[in-house]
């Protein structure tokens, strides 16, 4: 008796997926709690929705261990259906995508958001999907900042000598080789341990990495350098995006655009939460910062970073778009 009820739930439930259903796998290596998993989450529940239930994600795959790197190739390949990853990863492939990660770049998380959200942000989707990868949306990566075990970094000269974690692309490790650091380029889930055996001295990363990988309790000293405002990206395997009928991927892409929103949200929130904790566990939240200086040495090292004209030109409409929003603004 009580295996025939069983049958009959299975059987119910069977009944009530959609025959044509397509259930997608996606991966991030933060926590269930991390706000750009949480995105995800929202983009699963729009795509269910809309579709009466026949897509959706199954498998969030957070707190994936596997490389942001290998990742990339799994989606590439479509052994995985999508992903968030850290748009660093693709600058060796997707030139285009390089120029987010500049330093000193953008002037304000207003300006940061309002090029990604715009036509320079469309562009560099579109870039991706001749290296295998439908760009859906950018989510927010917000301002990076440099954390040492050693001691607070308050000028460029505080860097001279230090091994220093960078995002694993070229335009970061000469830039930071340009002002006399040592950069090793380290995948996101071996810098605690890095850090922690002084194989590291320093590393940059944003407030919600900062707490989520635990590396203020390696490295508790925080220095508000913000550098850079690289963000991540939502990506979809082109070899599973072209099995999928037009009105399919239209609800993956509004999904997508629609959970951005709340990711930035939920990530302003997490790094008004990271700084409590941070402070609570005794580290030193350096202030202080002469920003100018850092600045002053790494943004003309753009040209000799970048040696692709496309790129350099984003850098120039991307610089143009904040002088034309100052003229913009009402004088007091």
């Amino acid at each position: 008796m009580r295996s025939a009820r069983v049958l009959g739930v299975l059987l119910a439930l069977c009944a009530a997926v959609p025959a044509d259903a397509r259930e997608f796998r996606s991966s991030d290596i933060y926590p269930f709690d991390y706000p750009t998993v949480q995105a995800v989450v929202q983009v699963d529940k729009i795509m269910r929705e809309r579709s009466g239930g026949k897509l959706g994600i199954t498998v969030l795959g957070y707190d994936d261990r596997d490389s942001e790197n290998y990742t990339a190739a799994q989606v590439r390949n479509g052994q995985l259906d999508m992903a968030r990853i850290n748009l660093g990863v693709l600058n060796n492939i997707a030139p285009m995508t390089s120029v987010l990660s500049l330093p000193y770049l953008f002037k304000s998380k207003e300006h940061a958001r309002r090029v990604l959200d715009g036509p320079i942000g469309e562009e560099i989707l579109a870039s991706l999907e001749a290296q295998g990868l439908i760009g859906l949306c950018f989510y927010d990566g917000g301002p990076r900042h440099m954390y040492s075990s050693k001691k607070p970094i308050r000028t460029p000269a505080d860097l001279y000598g230090l091994r220093v974690r960078v995002q694993q692309a070229d335009a970061w490790a000469s830039m930071f080789r340009a002002i006399g650091a040592d950069p090793v380029a380290v995948p996101t889930d071996r810098v605690y341990l890095t850090l922690q055996s002084g194989v590291l001295d320093a590393s940059e990363h944003n407030w919600p990495s900062y707490v989520s990988q635990r590396h203020y309790q390696v490295a508790p000293y925080f220095s508000m350098t913000g550098h850079s405002m690289s963000p991540a990206v939502l990506v979809f395997s082109k070899r599973v995006w072209d099995t999928l009928k037009p009105d399919e991927q239209a609800i993956i892409r509004s999904a997508a655009k629609e959970s951005v929103p709340l990711m930035r949200r939920l990530w302003d929130d997490y790094e008004t939460a990271g700084r409590r904790t941070v402070e609570a566990a005794g580290g030193v939240i350096v202030t202080d910062v002469d920003r100018k200086a850092f600045a002053d040495r790494l943004v003309p090292l753009y040209s000799t970073a970048v040696d692709n004209d496309q790129v350099l030109s984003l850098v120039r409409r991307i610089q143009a778009d904040e002088s034309l929003e100052q003229s913009e603004r009402p004088k007091d």
